[in-house]
This record gives C-alpha cells, sequence and structure tokens, in this order.
C-alpha cells in the first residue's frame, strides 16, 4: 500500500514539474490600452485611419442592404413565403443566404469594377484612399441610379432644398441612397403583388369550393396549401422567379 502511495505521489509530483517547465516555455501576447502623447503626426493619421476603416467595417451590412440589390430580393423572397401559405419553409437562414448570393451574382460586374479599379490600385499605392472611395463609389451611383425612380428621385431633392441637378453628377449620395431604397420598396412590393394573384385565385376556389359542399369547418388552407405548391413546381415557380428578379436589375 505504502509503495502504491509512494508511486502515485512520484507521478503527481513529476505532472506538476513538467507542467511547470511547460507554462514556463509559452509566449502569450498581451494588448495594451491607453492614450499616449505622439509627437509624430503619421501616427495620428495611422489611428485615425484605423478608428475608419473599423467604423465602415461597423456599417458594412448596412451598406450592403441599402446599396444593392438586396432589399428589392429579400422582400420579394417573403412575399413569395407569405402568399404560398408557408410561415417558416423555406426558413429565415436560407432566404437571407439565397438573397445575398443571388445579390452577389446581380452585384458581379459592379463589385468587379470597384475590386480592379479601386481596391488593387489602393493596396498598390499608385492611388490615395480618397481617390480609391470616389472610384469605388462610381459603379454603385451608375447601379442605383438605374433602380431609381425619377419621382423619387425629384422627392428627395426637394426635400433636400437643392436645385434641379443637371447631370447625375451632381446628385449627391445622400440624396440618391433614400431615392434608391424608395424605388426598390415599390418594386418590391409591385413583383409581390404579381406573385400573390394566382394564389389569391386558388385560395378563393379553395373557399369557395368548400362552401359550395357544406364544409365549413374545414380551413380552406388545407385544400388550396397543396394545390398552391403543387402549381408553383409545376410551373417551374423558382426559375421564374429568380430569373425575372435578375431580369428586372438590368
Amino acid at each position: 500500500m505504502n509503495r502504491k502511495f509512494v508511486f502515485l505521489l512520484t507521478i503527481f509530483g513529476s505532472f506538476l514539474l513538467l507542467s511547470q517547465n511547460l507554462f514556463a516555455q509559452v509566449t502569450l501576447p498581451t494588448v495594451n490600452l491607453g492614450f499616449k502623447s505622439v509627437d509624430n503626426p503619421n501616427e495620428m493619421v495611422n489611428a485615425i485611419r484605423i478608428l475608419m476603416i473599423l467604423t465602415v467595417l461597423t456599417l458594412a451590412p448596412a451598406i450592403l442592404i441599402m446599396m444593392t440589390g438586396f432589399t428589392r430580393i429579400i422582400i420579394v423572397l417573403s412575399f413569395l413565403r407569405q402568399a404560398l401559405g408557408l410561415q417558416q419553409m423555406p426558413p429565415n437562414q436560407l432566404m437571407i443566404g439565397l438573397a445575398l448570393f443571388l445579390t452577389f451574382f446581380v452585384m458581379g460586374p459592379a463589385f468587379t469594377e470597384i475590386n480592379e479599379k479601386s481596391l488593387q490600385p489602393y493596396l498598390k499605392g499608385s492611388i490615395s484612399q480618397e481617390a480609391a472611395f470616389d472610384i469605388a463609389l462610381s459603379p454603385l451611383r451608375r447601379f442605383m441610379f438605374n433602380q431609381t425612380r425619377d419621382a423619387d428621385l425629384s422627392l428627395f431633392i426637394k426635400f433636400a432644398n437643392l436645385n434641379t441637378p443637371k447631370t447625375r453628377a451632381e446628385v449627391p449620395t445622400m440624396v440618391l441612397i433614400p431615392s434608391f431604397i424608395v424605388s426598390e420598396l415599390k418594386t418590391a412590393f409591385l413583383i409581390g403583388f404579381i406573385i400573390f394573384l394566382p394564389f389569391l385565385v386558388i385560395d378563393m376556389v379553395a373557399a369557395s369550393s368548400l362552401m359550395a359542399m357544406g364544409m365549413m369547418m374545414l380551413p380552406p388552407t388545407v385544400i388550396s396549401l397543396p394545390l398552391k405548391i403543387m402549381l408553383f413546381i409545376v410551373v417551374d415557380g423558382w426559375g421564374l422567379l429568380i430569373g425575372s428578379m435578375v431580369k428586372s436589375f438590368g
């Protein structure tokens, strides 16, 4: 019994010594937060640039949603799910993922132009940060102008108390973005209305048929839901819907 106790005590002591040696050899990084006075203006400029980059990263989701075709796509997909009568199918994660990838597909030419003419030259140091920002904003403004209605643009120009611009270049970006969002909402709701029509007819037919047969206690959705899903599959609804949305950005 004493031999076993001594053996276990020896193993435990060896483990402690080995652990101390291992932890003594590990180097852990440290981060210091604080304020200090700087004499070099470049250090202040670098700190401001880092702060601006973090701010842009924080606003990146809003930029993606509000300055691309994501708004129209996700609203139309939501209208489709509501018209079919499916509350949780497809799931929200799947719909958002599909909307994101469709957005990347639609915005592919603009993103490619931003990468080739703005991001890569800036990383190589051939253009300044201000020039890179202006060049990157150009394809986004072009896309938003192509999708914005003149009435919506005129409305926000009036709200901003601006003189009527003679060219697109004179329209401020802060006026263009809300005009684009309102136009996207109108377009998305118009597409949603068109999607609702055939499914509304099926709901009315199912409700009228049940009423004519005297089956008042049977919910019409029990009959209409399979019919709507079957109709959507027969006409290749996903292909028609996605194809129409992609073409609507042309």
